[in-house]
């Protein structure tokens, strides 16, 4: 089961923090991050919802962009990442401009109409029933509103290694165990348009590293980690996978590269 989806059933719920917290730092990840967020039409003084907030790391980039005349509101079923939300907030001098509360995507806690903008940030991959959040998000959206969505595809991550068919075979068997949407980036827009959005836009973008970072290290070591867990292949050879992985990073071969797409409507 994907862990993200109950991240305070965990055996240690903080390292989730960490690694929403490592992947935010990550430069890639927050170019594509804010590229998206620019691209949603964000706005000084605006009233937006993250659905999905995790560690506030989105939230944080929002309270930014709308000011100390706009308002930004996260929202996430696991009490570990609200709590860590509102404490790394007050690091960043942030308290005023973004709140943090506990709640599920499938039932908002807020009344229609709401909000000026509501996103959901690499939250629908993890989700069942994406179009019944949707709906949600559409309904606490004014007239006029925007809802937005960024998703990674699974089904595009490149990875230069010299064994293919092993690469494939861990990577591409762990997502269709852990995901209930792997490909759930190509399907936005059809997502969008099926809960009722119009004017709907698309933006592709690409998380790149060729430099094996440490968000990208951990990544692969997950993947491989996994991959011996749901009995894909023999620890042995999902340590020879990795190791192979380091080696041709320290000759300079090191790519991998990952698609995400962002899709925007306008609630009619």
């Amino acid at each position: 089961m994907d862990p993200y989806r109950a991240i305070d059933a965990q055996p240690d719920p903080a390292e989730f923090v960490e690694r929403l917290e490592e992947r935010g730092e990550t430069p890639s990840h927050a170019r594509l991050r804010r590229r998206f967020l620019r691209f949603a039409g964000v706005r000084g003084g605006a009233s937006v919802l993250e659905v999905g907030s995790g560690s506030g790391v989105v939230a944080r980039d929002l309270a930014r962009m709308v000011g100390p005349r706009g308002q930004v509101v996260g929202v996430d079923p696991s009490r570990t990442c609200v709590a860590a939300a509102r404490r790394l907030a007050h690091v960043h001098g942030l308290d005023g401009r973004v709140a943090f509360r506990v709640a599920d995507g499938r039932g908002l806690p807020f009344r229609t109409g709401r909000f000026d903008v509501t996103l959901a940030v690499t939250v629908l991959l993890h989700v069942d029933e994406p179009a019944g959040v949707l709906r949600e998000m559409v309904r606490v959206t004014r007239h006029g509103g925007i809802v937005g969505a960024q998703d990674q595809d699974f089904g595009t991550l490149a990875l230069e290694h010299p064994d293919r068919e092993l690469t494939a075979r861990i990577l591409d068997g762990v997502v269709e165990h852990l995901y209930p949407e792997p490909l759930s980036g190509r399907r936005l827009p059809g997502l969008l348009r099926a809960a009722g959005l119009r004017r709907v836009r698309l933006m592709a973008d690409v998380f790149q590293d060729t430099a094996l970072t440490p968000y990208t290290q951990r990544f692969l070591e997950h993947r491989a980690e996994n991959a011996v867990k749901l009995g894909i292949v023999e620890t042995a050879v999902a340590q020879r996978w990795l190791d192979a992985i380091t080696d041709g990073a320290r000759a300079g071969r090191f790519v991998m590269t990952l698609n995400f797409y962002g899709a925007t409507g306008v609630r009619p």
